[in-house]
């Protein structure tokens, strides 16, 4: 079993990291912060306050000494991050050479996609409206920059990820809106496959067979769909809940209450782990 001993004190009064907007109240924390989110940290990271919080809410004055110069000599991110990692040492060696290298591919990004990347972070933690915000406004600032990011592969990605976070609201017919639009800019096939997903997904039955009839340059797609909807709906069946369900419907004619009641509980406990 492994045990972490803690380094310094814990805070009474957090460090709230800029840009991520993350509460940290122990040195240990800050180092999971560093971790985890290293390809969205910028040079806001290199602040003053970081240090003196390491100093006077953590106790570590020996640590605050060697940061001091690489936040008021302009010292590189990497080695700020690397510093408090290799102190700390709630990390193994590999995992802080892999973490320094994910922040030094980050230099070379613009502001603009370093922005995406934070919103991008915010779809993967499913907080698909604030994500779908802050995708509209970088559409607006990417037509009002004059940075060199590629037109065509930048938006297409922005429109994916928009029916990403669509598709987590349950809103399959703009989901499919916004995958077509990446289709029509990047011609790949997962975008394709995608939009028929998210199509499939929010037609009836008889409205999808009639859409899919119509779409003869996709026809190898719309096949290869149908059989992974196949795969999934057998695996589906042999689910426990889908065996409770199929039993209840069994019992319906002998307890019609008690059918309907547990049915109810399934299908909001069913709801609420998709969502």
């Amino acid at each position: 079993m492994r045990v972490s001993i803690c380094v310094g004190e814990y805070a009474k009064t957090p460090y709230r990291v800029p840009g991520l907007l993350v509460n940290v109240f122990s040195m240990e924390e800050l180092c999971c912060c560093i971790r985890e989110n290293a390809f969205l940290l910028d040079f806001s990271f290199l602040d003053g306050r970081l240090i003196e919080w390491i100093e006077k809410e953590c106790g570590l004055k020996e640590l605050a000494k060697a940061l001091h110069p690489l936040v008021h000599r302009q010292g590189s991110l990497s080695a700020f991050a690397v510093t408090i990692l290799r102190y700390v040492g709630f990390y193994e060696e590999a995992v802080i050479r892999e973490t320094e290298q994910v922040l030094k591919q980050g230099i070379g990004l613009s502001g603009i996609e370093r922005r995406k990347n934070q919103i991008d972070y915010l779809v993967r933690k499913k907080k698909y409206k604030a994500a779908l915000r802050g995708y509209e406004e970088l559409e607006q600032k990417w037509t009002e920059q004059e940075e060199a990011v590629p037109a065509k592969e930048f938006l297409a990605k922005i429109w994916h990820n928009k029916g990403v976070a669509y598709t987590g609201l349950m809103l399959y017919e703009r989901a499919a809106e916004c995958f077509r639009q990446a289709w029509d800019l990047s011609g790949s096939a997962g975008e394709a496959y995608a939009f028929l997903t998210a199509r499939r997904m929010g037609l009836s039955e008889a409205d999808y067979v009639a859409f899919a009839g119509t779409q003869n340059e996709w026809r190898q797609y719309i096949l290869e769909l149908e059989k992974e909807f196949e795969k999934a709906s057998g695996e589906w069946e042999q689910q426990p809940e889908y065996l409770r369900l199929f039993h209840l419907r069994e019992d319906k004619g002998r307890d019609r209450e008690r059918y309907h009641r547990e049915s109810e509980s399934l299908i909001q406990a069913l709801k609420d782990n998709y969502r």
